[in-house]
């Protein structure tokens, strides 16, 4: 089981803040969790047309490009600028 937080602009996209699901077979890394939660369809499809979207696993920081794990905390977040 792994679980994803959605914030800002994702989260009210999406009408969720988090999710825990079974990690899918063939799921190894963010960029591959975000296709497959995209592949949902309808709302979902917020995550793969997020411009810059930023990822950490477990807290930290990450490339979409690393390795997830059953265990992890994947949260998702487009940039946020202020005033």
């Amino acid at each position: 089981m792994i679980t994803v937080l959605f914030f800002a602009g994702l989260r009210e996209a999406l009408g969720a803040s988090s999710e825990t699901l079974a990690l899918p077979d063939g799921v190894t890394t963010v960029s591959a969790l975000r296709d497959h939660l995209a592949a949902r369809g309808d709302r979902w499809t917020a995550l793969a047309s997020a411009r810059n979207l930023r990822a950490a696993v477990n807290q930290d920081m990450v490339p979409l490009t690393t390795a997830i794990k059953d265990g992890d905390e994947v949260a998702f977040f487009p940039p946020v600028t202020g005033g």
